[in-house]
């Protein structure tokens, strides 16, 4: 199969551990090697098929380093578990916009090298997909990186809540010049919503009435530090509907981010609380804690939407990518249940439906 040749807008913790698997997973031949990714190939294609060629950040700790050193820089500040070799991918400056939120500015410094023509770059590098790892609250600065995908003839991958593939005024766009677009929002593989979704699910199936339920998150790092200052609200929207989107009947829910703590660096800790009424109307209440690591959990899934997006590229399908989208991320075009949005993922993979 060939290089899947992939560009970063973004070089932080998500990015770092994107990198790191390429190189975690290379040597992997069988599914019981590849412990801890959903799909070892996909469409033909491996991890190690998946080739870093340009890369954009504002950081002056990244800014003109080789990407397999940027992953590693402050304020990254995610696990290492992989060692990465040279890669001769230098990071660009990108423009800033809205990248840097007031409560960020703390802990992220401005680069002061010239910006790079992102378009050109992606242009010369070759880059086939530009995957958008920006901080969440960068509006402007992730449709800026969108246009300029565009510009270049480059396929779309928004892991931001910002309002991209679920847009429809950008879906024409993209579907116009025949590339592929996916997002908005990427899920964990691990992820708090997911397992809130399940329980409640499987709680509601089982004849349980649910009249209360939320899911609260703390983090460290500077995804969650933004959060906390620009879209914290967002995210809770995002996350409500979709929670609420499992249950047949109104309940009171509720479910987001909730607070910043600086000594948790990249952990996670997520609060699930269930409040409902099983047989003769006895309440029943299920309280429990999940704590995981924020980057690695994005990494399972961005290897299957970059894999998904690299197959559409192969078939010439232009457009958001409807099944993929409802598959990896939470605030997609079209909303599916967790079951469906599996099923239509595995028969575009192949080749049984167009998107």
């Amino acid at each position: 199969m060939s290089k899947i040749r992939v560009a970063l807008a973004g070089v932080g913790n998500c990015a770092s551990a994107l990198v790191q698997g390429v190189n975690y997973y290379a040597r992997a031949e069988k599914d019981e090697q590849a412990l801890g990714l959903k799909r070892l190939f996909l469409g033909g294609y491996h991890p190690r098929d998946v080739e870093f060629v340009s890369a954009f950040d504002v950081e002056t700790r990244k800014v003109g380093k080789d990407l397999s050193s940027a992953v590693f820089s402050k304020p990254n500040n995610t696990l290492r578990f992989a060692d990465v070799p040279n890669l001769e991918v230098p990071v660009l400056k990108g423009p800033v916009l809205d990248g840097i939120g007031p409560l960020v500015k703390r802990v992220v410094k401005e680069s002061n090298q010239p910006e790079a023509d992102v378009a050109r770059e992606l242009k010369q590098s070759k880059a086939e997909i530009l995957v958008s790892l920006l901080p969440s609250g960068a509006v402007k600065a992730v449709e800026w990186y969108a246009g300029q995908a565009l510009k270049a003839g480059c396929a779309f991958v928004n892991a931001t809540p910002v309002f991209v593939a679920s847009n429809k005024q950008w879906t024409q766009r993209f579907h116009a010049a025949h590339l592929p677009l996916a997002g908005d929002d990427l899920a964990d593989q691990v992820g708090s919503t997911a397992v809130h979704k399940t329980l409640l699910k499987l709680l509601s199936e089982q004849g349980v009435r649910i009249n209360e339920t939320y899911q609260l998150d703390v983090g460290g790092g500077t995804e969650s530090l933004d959060t906390l200052d620009r879209t914290r609200e967002l995210k809770r929207t995002v996350k409500t509907q979709s929670v609420e989107s499992v249950l047949p009947y109104k309940a009171s829910v509720v479910a987001g981010s909730t607070d910043y703590v600086d000594f948790l660096e990249n952990r996670r800790d997520s609060f699930f609380w269930i409040k409902g009424f099983y047989f003769g109307n006895v309440p029943m209440l299920l309280d429990l804690r999940l704590s995981t690591v924020d980057a690695p959990n994005a990494g399972s899934v961005l290897f299957d939407v970059i894999r998904a997006v690299k197959v559409a590229l192969d078939r010439k399908i232009g457009g958001v990518l409807t099944s993929a989208s409802a598959y990896a991320f939470k605030h997609p075009l079209e909303p599916t249940t967790l079951e469906t949005a599996e099923h239509r993922f595995n028969e575009f993979i192949l080749g049984k439906r167009e998107r």
